[in-house]
């Protein structure tokens, strides 16, 4: 593949790489960033076979795209930017961890052979999670976390410890997660996948390179016979244009599914106060809840003062949604919330202002229920907001994401807070160098 001057409208700088599927460009104009640029081109086993394939590049570009668009929805932390043409995207430029990170939900593949006994399609729960160095020659070798902590990579300035593995572990585990999840919204099993992580110049681990169908085994209603991956192309004995046109329709498909992976915006959380006085508490569990990428309203009404009016709101709700949360804020004699509970199916959460000096009589209403309610009672609107959201994610992937994301950002924040207290493992160095 010839070099390329210029792609959307963008000037190209050098030639970075080139690999067997992909070039990348350096971009004067955009410090930072660079080009990934699609071939038409499939290989397997390592380049021993491979065939050109007019219309991948594109195809390949396009399921990139909806895949790290996704991703970085949910709040992850990835390369991509954006597509600029057909057939190439741009990412924060990169240095490229030697690792591919391998995940696996079902027992198939390179896996049986590298485990005999193990029968097809046994069930790794949680996900199976497998390291590989990239070394084409080698035939990529399975690599133990030790010994990728061993090489003592050091990536655009960081070096890849046992805290990075950690994190990047983590961190696959959850895009297959997500992924998963959203390819079961299309009654598609996801079977195993692999990413990769680049290092770009402000020392951040992202989520790098290309996910497209290269990347992973599909297989629609969970059945193998019915695959859509590469792995067609790899069994083949023999390659035919009818063969090529096979996995090109199949790669087609698997980027028109992509498009249908939205879930529907029909979820509501709404905040009832039982004053204008709770405004600020309200404002704050709104901010969190749209935080985790969910709808909310806030309205004003009292369970005491006005009790037709506020079952009047419930059931203007419950007439157009079937997705909802109603999170109740009342202080002193709490009403509001065992009133909603004791009159909709649909989830009720407290969250009552308290102040210190009245805290202990202000949530003993809402807590201490008359028997047939089943409300909820949270202290903090971040609590609030995440109980709403744990509610809602059971029917939409893209809030259980976000929630998963978090729980993946509380994970790598204390690992790097730890850092700077750390004195174990330097001590461990100190003493190394004095040897």
């Amino acid at each position: 593949m010839a070099a390329v001057t210029e792609v959307g409208g963008i000037k190209l700088g050098k030639l970075l790489i080139e690999g067997k599927t992909k070039q990348v460009y350096d971009v004067p104009s955009q410090p930072g960033h660079s080009i990934l640029l699609n071939k038409d081109r499939i290989t397997a086993h390592n380049g021993v076979r491979a065939h050109d394939l007019e219309g991948k590049a594109k195809i390949s570009n396009q399921t990139n795209a909806k895949v790290f668009t996704l991703l970085n929805r949910a709040g992850l932390k990835t390369a991509f930017v954006r597509m600029v043409s057909d057939n190439a995207f741009l990412a924060r430029k990169c240095e490229m961890v030697p690792i591919e990170w391998v995940t696996r939900r079902l027992a198939t593949g390179s896996y049986l052979k590298r485990n005999p006994g193990v029968k097809e399609g046994y069930r790794f729960a949680p996900p199976k999670q497998e390291t590989f160095y990239k070394d084409d020659a080698n035939d990529d070798p399975q690599w133990s976390a030790e010994q990728i902590v061993s090489a003592g990579f050091k990536v655009n300035g960081v070096l890849i410890g046992q805290d990075e593995v950690d994190i990047m572990r983590q961190t696959t585990i959850l895009v297959f997660e997500i992924l998963e999840r959203a390819w079961a919204s299309r009654d598609c099993a996801l079977i195993d996948m692999k990413i990769e992580f680049g290092v770009d110049a402000d020392g951040q681990l992202l989520v790098a390179d290309v996910i497209d169908s290269d990347s992973w085994r599909l297989w629609p209603s969970g059945d193998k016979r019915l695959m859509v991956d590469k792995q067609v192309y790899r069994n083949l004995a023999s390659v035919t244009a009818s063969d090529l046109d096979t996995v090109k329709r199949n790669f087609v498909w698997v980027s028109e599914q992509l498009d249908k992976m939205v879930p529907s915006n029909d979820h509501l959380v709404v905040v009832l106060m039982g004053s204008p006085s709770d405004k600020e508490h309200c404002e704050k569990i709104a901010r969190n809840c749209r935080e985790l990428g969910l709808n909310v309203e806030l309205r004003v009404t009292s369970a005491h003062k006005g009790t037709t009016t506020t079952l009047q709101i419930v059931n203007e709700y419950e007439s157009v949604l079937h997705n909802l949360v109603f999170i109740t804020v009342a202080g002193r004699s709490n009403g509001l919330g065992p009133v909603l509970s004791g009159n909709t199916n649909y989830p009720v959460i407290n969250c009552p202002p308290v102040k210190p000096e009245n805290v202990s009589l202000d949530v003993w209403s809402s807590l201490n229920l008359p028997s047939g309610l089943g409300c909820a009672t949270v202290l903090y609107p971040e609590a609030a907001a995440l109980n709403a959201a744990q509610i809602l994610g059971l029917n939409n992937f893209l809030i259980w994401a976000r929630l998963r994301v978090k729980q993946l950002q509380n994970f790598a924040g204390l690992i790097y807070a730890d850092k700077g207290f750390r004195g174990v493992r330097k001590t461990e160095e100190t003493s190394a160098e004095m040897k």
